[in-house]
């Protein structure tokens, strides 16, 4: 027995060594999910004891219980009648006064023709011929499309593309129809709606602003009615997409039984920017042709055939603090050329205004869990004054799908990083910026077209779209997928090639 001694510490070294490192091995993420379900079911825990308390106590009623109940009620029949007349007044009142759903009954995103297409040993040759770029921005010109993140198929308008460039009035007119016209027709063709049935009508274009205005233009191309309520916004930036979506939003809640078209877009031929100011040549790498319609109701009758229904938007606006305000700025450079300049505070002001945004959305969105770890964060760093660092609420607890704007890949890098998103989640908003580029307010379109067509979308999913603009403006609308999205059904521009996606984009890609 005094021999065993010695070897009982070895036996149990060998045991602790086979043993795991429970701290290493318990994935932390399951015991978060679990305590966020605790905390998002447990009204029903509390509330389980009191039904089987209840039904206990009804199991214990016998007939005659039943019957002096029923003669204590008829005899006290005006009660019963006032009670029941209060029931039905507050219901009528919940009714009659609740926000009339917003329906999102189909969307379309333009493609142009093969002849737009731009590669971007192309996109270089055809910035040398007009003579008017250094060897310099040349070559910045070429290093910030290497990072881009675009591919081989962006597009550009013929003004651009074609040799001599003709950037005119007349060429940028026919950009905007070609982009509003041909999204209205594959809208109208997929909804079966006819022109005349529009009682509202929204155009953004932040940049290309004539006279007759864009609306105006698709009013007179579609013979629409005298009647209808038109808008054209101007100079909201790449954001201006869902701020249509709001106001489309106000507009149907006081106008029962009606259609909204919304038609988001950009306007490349007269913007292209043909100076040396650096700040302002960013702009050309990035932003490409493209455009959306969109038809959203306000009819009960249309919840059947309607993919989402709105749930929230959230609109932050930044204005106020004069270096958000002047971060994004068109302006002429030194020589007199028109441009949109980009200030290196881009990044910090748009950080800023995700996270008022985020702040405003959250309480509205964010499970009880999240709610309660993010306001326990906020209570030990403003009342202990402790030194914690923020808490950042876990999104992906609240939306099934991101479609982020696809504004730059530092945008998108940064986002990713700092809401903890995957591949994944992300992969909408990368595809879209490699083969569509930045199109501007559009671009959350094509992202949720994309997440169609890979048959991702499936009913009672929620859509989180995100977009950023000059002012400076963060927005953001919240949709509930009404039915499972059948691509096998859906006409969009990435059905036809929606095989070959997602690619790899590396982080530097030589031209």
């Amino acid at each position: 027995m005094a021999e065993a001694k010695p070897e009982t510490p070895l036996i149990l070294a060998s045991i602790s060594r086979k043993l795991p490192d429970f701290k290493q091995s318990v994935k932390l993420k399951y015991v978060k999910l679990g305590y966020h379900h605790l905390i998002t079911h447990g009204m029903y825990l509390f509330l389980s004891p009191i039904v089987v308390i209840i039904a206990v106590q009804l199991s214990t009623f016998s007939l005659q219980d039943l019957h002096d109940l029923w003669d204590h009620l008829r005899y006290n029949l005006i009660y019963v009648v006032l009670c029941s007349t209060l029931l039905v007044f507050l219901s009528t009142l919940y009714f009659l006064t609740r926000p009339r759903p917003i329906y999102l009954v189909d969307f379309s995103c333009y493609k142009p023709d093969d002849a737009r297409k731009i590669t971007r040993q192309l996109f270089m040759e055809r910035s040398k011929f007009p003579g008017a770029f250094t060897e310099k921005s040349l070559e910045f010109q070429r290093k910030i499309l290497e990072r881009s993140g675009i591919g081989e198929s962006t597009y550009l308008p013929a003004a651009i593309i074609d040799l001599p460039p003709n950037p005119s009035m007349a060429e940028a007119r026919k950009e905007a129809a070609a982009v509003m016209f041909g999204a209205l027709d594959q809208l109208f063709a997929k909804t079966s709606l006819k022109p005349k049935d529009i009682g509202i009508l929204i155009v953004n274009c932040s940049l290309f602003n004539p006279t007759p205005s864009l609306s105006a233009m698709v009013i007179n191309h579609y013979k629409l009615r005298g009647n209808i309520i038109s808008y054209n916004l101007g100079g909201m930036g790449c954001s201006a997409g869902l701020i249509s979506i709001d106001l489309a939003k106000d507009l149907l809640r006081v106008h029962p039984n009606s259609y909204a078209v919304i038609v988001s877009t950009e306007n490349i031929t007269l913007n292209w920017y043909g100076g040396n100011e650096r700040s302002m040549l960013v702009t050309n790498c990035l932003f490409r042709m493209g455009g959306a319609a969109i038809l959203l109701s306000n009819k009960s009758s249309d919840r059947q055939r309607s993919k989402y229904q709105l749930v929230h938007t959230v609109r932050t606006h930044k204005g106020a603090d004069d270096k958000c305000f002047a971060c994004v700025t068109q302006e002429a450079d030194s020589e007199g050329k028109i441009g949109v300049s980009l200030s290196k505070d881009l990044m910090e002001v748009a950080g800023d205004a995700l996270k008022t945004n985020i702040t405003t959305l959250g309480p509205l969105v964010l499970p009880m869990s999240e709610q309660l770890l993010f306001f326990g964060a906020l209570v030990r760093k403003k009342l202990f004054k402790m030194k914690v660092k923020p808490y950042i609420p876990d999104f992906k607890l609240a939306f099934d799908h991101f479609c982020i704007h696809a504004g730059g890949r530092g945008v998108l890098d940064e986002l990713e990083k700092n809401m903890q998103l995957s591949e994944w989640h992300m992969e909408p908003s990368r595809m879209t910026l490699y083969r569509f580029g930045n199109t501007s307010s559009s671009s959350l379109w094509y992202e949720l077209a994309y997440t169609e067509a890979k048959g991702r979308m499936k009913k009672g999913d929620r859509t989180w779209q995100i977009a950023f603009g000059s002012g400076f403006k963060c927005n953001s609308a919240v949709w509930k997928a009404l039915r499972t999205i059948n691509p096998a059904k859906e006409k969009n521009p990435w059905m036809d090639e929606i095989d070959q996606f997602p690619v790899s984009v590396p982080k530097l890609a030589a031209i």
